[in-house]
């Protein structure tokens, strides 16, 4: 099955999203408008590029913001997160006015660019921020929904695409969806977005459950509650940082005798190999193998 990149379903998602609603504002920094050059034409007044900076982008997106409009924000997500953190902090956080942040490059996806373009720790520093929701789809279907349903709303969100997907989409409710299903009893691995597909490859064969989320933050306390049984033996597998949801995990088995593993990007690590994605997938233990031997240690 043959699936549209999720970049390209975005980009495809503006020009409608635009012609709807009159508040919606894009908001650029280089990235993304040689793509928009049609969109941008059809809506001189709200495709904004501000040129090659970042916080200036989000400077711009809180005065909309503050104006009125919603506006939609993209580029690379370590441009997006870790260079204008402060201004996602202050001009949009601290001002309470919501914006939709949508970025690219997920972790490692744009390795053969270098460090510069590589952000596992964005879903960590996005979950920091009072009042943001992260979703992380794994399919484009779920990211046309999204981006449909959260440029329509009011509140801060951080949609963070990827160049990986899985075969098919899910609701994007916020829940945790039980994919693969067992005794009540068996571990319990929830997959993260676009790492589902690796994560039912990596435990074809293994006594788990399996269960999916795009919405990582805030975690669907309640669904691990119900899924995860009274003392359980919990995976989360994470295409970011190791550990991100930690908290939240720990948050909601408090109560319960149980043992959790957190599989994702290794914190304390440095790739300075450039490499392809999936070089850096096998290095950091996120491909299908390396994902299978930390779970078998597990079960």
């Amino acid at each position: 099955m043959t699936r549209t990149p999720m970049r390209e379903r975005f980009y495809a998602e503006l020009d409608p999203v635009l012609d709807e609603d009159p508040r919606v504002a894009v908001v650029l920094a280089v990235i993304g408008a040689a793509a928009l050059a049609d969109t941008s034409a059809r809506h001189p007044d709200r495709v904004i590029d501000v040129g090659i900076r970042e916080q200036s982008m989000i400077g711009v997106a809180g005065g909309l913001a503050l104006a009125g409009m919603r506006p939609i924000v993209h580029t690379y997500a370590p441009f997006l997160v870790e260079r204008a953190y402060e201004q996602i902090k202050l001009d949009l956080g601290h001002q309470d006015v919501g914006a939709l942040l949508v970025s690219t490059g997920a972790s490692y996806d744009a390795s053969t660019a270098g460090r510069t373009h590589q952000a596992p720790a964005d879903v960590a520093l996005m979950s920091a921020l009072p009042g943001w929701t992260v979703h992380a789809p794994g399919h484009s279907d779920e990211l046309a929904r999204l981006v449909r349903r959260e440029s329509s709303a009011s509140r801060r969100a951080y949609v963070r695409m990827s160049t990986l997907q899985n075969a098919t989409a899910y609701p994007i409710d916020g829940n945790l969806h039980l994919v693969r299903g067992g005794a009540h009893t068996m571990p319990l691995v929830v997959a993260v977005g676009p790492i589902l597909d690796t994560v039912l490859d990596a435990t074809k064969d293994l006594p788990v459950r399996v269960a999916y989320t795009s919405t990582p933050h805030p975690l669907d306390v309640h669904g691990l509650r119900t899924l995860a049984g009274p003392a359980p033996t919990v995976a989360m597998v994470e295409p970011y940082l190791e550990g991100t949801s930690a908290a939240s995990v720990a948050a909601a088995l408090v109560d319960r005798p149980s043992r959790v593993v957190h599989v994702g990007v290794p914190r304390g690590t440095e790739l300075r190999r450039y490499g392809s994605p999936k070089d850096h997938a096998a290095a950091h233990g996120l491909d299908a193998a390396g994902i299978r031997a930390r779970l078998k240690e597990m079960v």
